[in-house]
């Protein structure tokens, strides 16, 4: 069976997170980026970026990386109290391809709420998502989040602008559940995610009855889940 682990990053994560990055968004942002940027070199840029970011924390960084039976497998970036009404940015999220279907970015969310719950409680949670990346839209959803107004975003790196979506999570609490039954109906309209199963926590939080299929959907909200998300 395998395994995924959630840790803070490291100086050693950097090539991995700037490899990934720049796969991610050639493979997610055509349309919206340049092409000249995007099949230029994309991983000198994104390296500056990270090495920065690691060798230089910001103490209002918190920047997760994730760990596929102990090899790197993807990572999270946010921005705590970015905006006033919309709380922190979840400001990248990056799973590797070959790994995608795992589980590996709901475990990414997961730590990433609960870090947001333990450093400003109370807080919110959003990111934005471009009007390209239908695949990200659809994760997002699936895990809660509510889109919130769109408009233009950029200029991106290299130029260019596109269309995004704010999408948020005013609690972000449900998104710290670590196992997801993706065939249950999701409790967007409580800020909670999909309904959840096989989690270690100690609270529990019915949401609703789902009058069409007779059953109840639970949010189980583990608390427990700081960056070791087992």
């Amino acid at each position: 069976m395998s395994s995924i682990h959630c840790r803070p990053a490291e100086v050693r994560d950097v090539e991995a997170m700037a490899a990934l990055h720049a796969d991610s968004w050639r493979r997610n942002y055509r349309g919206a980026y340049l092409d000249s940027y995007l099949d230029g070199d994309v991983l000198t840029d994104r390296l500056s970026v990270w090495r920065g970011r690691i060798t230089r924390p910001d103490a209002s960084f918190r920047t997760i990386v994730a760990e596929h039976d102990g090899a790197f497998a993807g990572f999270a970036h946010t921005k705590l109290d970015d905006d006033p009404r919309w709380g922190a940015l979840l400001e990248n999220l990056h799973v590797v391809h070959d790994l995608k279907g795992r589980g590996i970015g709901t475990r990414l969310m997961a730590a990433s709420a609960r870090a947001v719950l333990d450093s400003t409680p109370g807080a919110g949670l959003y990111l934005w998502v471009l009007d390209v990346n239908a695949p990200a839209q659809v994760f997002y959803a699936a895990r809660g989040g509510v889109e919130a107004g769109r408009e233009m975003r950029g200029p991106f790196p290299g130029g260019g602008t596109a269309l995004g979506r704010r999408i948020v999570w005013p609690t972000p609490r449900c998104c710290c559940s670590v196992e997801c039954d993706h065939t249950s109906r999701s409790c967007a309209a409580r800020g909670a995610g999909p309904g959840l199963r096989g989690v270690h926590s100690s609270e529990w939080k019915p949401t609703r009855r789902d009058s069409r299929r007779g059953g109840v959907i639970n949010c189980r909200i583990a608390s427990n889940t700081t960056l070791n998300c087992v």
